[in-house]
């Protein structure tokens, strides 16, 4: 990591701890020597990460022979309003994952990466819910892509501004921002003995 180095985080605890975190990750990869993104869910069992979407997918039927991918995650933590422009930032955990993508073909490996894909949304859902049958995980890709070469980048704290503007009139610190969930909204199909599960109600994140 060479532009501010001293964000870089390699304890593999740490950068495990963001990316479970995380609800949504970038994948990253080229075809036909253009570059491609996108958004998707994922999942870590161990020291491998899971992607999952329908095989129609041209992104997953592109890389899931062994094409070299790069997996970002970050977690926005607050805005940074320092007294001049210059040193205006965000904190944040990002994580960077490269490697290369393998499908996922056998049957208990892939049973087991669609739980965690589930419980990776809301942990405990796995439990309850209708897990994919035979046909539907067919109709399903999952890719797995080893965490052998990750790392993360970490920005923490208040502005880091320059001593001469440190006496400006100008208001600074850090505006905390977090994902919270709102109230529950029940389909409006669900029957009305079915009670909301604890894992909705205490959802936390």
């Amino acid at each position: 990591m060479r532009r501010l180095p001293e964000r870089g985080v390699y304890d593999r605890a740490e950068i495990d701890a963001i990316v479970d975190e995380a609800l949504i990750c970038h994948l990253a990869y080229v075809l036909d020597g253009e570059p491609r993104v996108i958004p998707t869910i994922h999942a870590r069992a161990g020291d491998t990460l899971y992607l999952h979407g329908s095989n129609a997918s041209r992104t997953l039927r592109s890389t899931r022979g062994g094409a070299p991918v790069a997996i970002e995650i970050t977690l926005l933590d607050g805005l940074v309003l320092a007294r001049s422009a210059f040193h205006h930032s965000m904190n944040y955990r990002s994580v960077v994952v490269y490697g290369r993508a393998r499908e996922v073909t056998d049957p208990d490996e892939k049973w087991a990466a669609q739980r965690a894909l589930v419980d990776a949304v809301v942990h405990g859902r796995a439990e309850e819910a209708r897990m994919p049958n035979r046909r539907e995980l067919d109709q399903t890709t999952i890719l797995a892509v080893e965490m052998t070469e990750s790392s993360a980048k970490v920005r923490t704290g208040p502005p880091k501004d320059d001593a001469e503007d440190q006496d400006l009139p100008v208001w600074a610190g850090v505006l905390p921002l977090r994902t919270m969930p709102g109230e529950p909204e029940p389909d409006p199909a669900l029957p009305g003995d079915v009670a909301l599960p604890l894992y909705v109600r205490d959802y936390r994140r």
